[in-house]
């Protein structure tokens, strides 16, 4: 009897389940850390640096002392993992860019111990999305857009108040 097998043998080099967690994170003593534009910014573009690893991001919703977040885990981390690596990023970017933070949190820690997370299957993503993008009206909150604006390039005109002669 001829033993046979099968010559083909198909790697898929990325990963191709469905890992999508809802997480919330709250602020060390529930301080309101979100009310500013920069600090969303801040800790968003944190979070989002992850994407080079493999993370995958949808919809945030911040709501002054917590934000909520979609998030696709790769399979080589675990929730866990996730969370350490997701919560001390964000708390080391917070703490470069907003010196004023240690005045508020002088050890350091910027993320409370508590922490929520569930998951969330395709027939719950649209639920959870809308329930992110009402994050700031459901708590009432009012964020404030601090970010710096850019100046518009003012084109100057020629003067024409001094006549040429005069000039010469």
């Amino acid at each position: 009897m001829a033993n046979i097998t099968s010559g083909s043998f198909k790697h898929i080099g990325r990963d191709t389940r469905n890992n999508w967690v809802t997480m919330m994170f709250v602020t060390k003593c529930r301080f309101n850390c979100f009310l500013k534009q920069s600090h969303i910014g801040t800790c968003t573009a944190a979070f989002r640096e992850f994407e080079s690893c493999g993370f995958e991001f949808g919809e945030f919703g911040f709501a002054g002392s917590h934000v909520h977040f979609q998030v696709n885990v790769p399979k080589k981390y675990s929730i866990m993992v996730a969370e350490i690596m997701l919560k001390s990023r964000s708390s080391m970017r917070m703490f470069e860019n907003h010196p004023g933070f240690r005045k508020r949190y002088p050890r350091g820690s910027f993320w409370s111990g508590y922490e929520h997370h569930e998951s969330t299957g395709r027939k719950d993503l649209d639920e959870s999305t809308a329930y992110l993008r009402s994050q700031v009206s459901h708590h009432n909150i009012v964020v404030v857009d601090d970010t710096q604006q850019k100046l518009r390039v003012f084109t100057a005109e020629r003067d024409t108040a001094i006549s040429e002669r005069v000039a010469e």
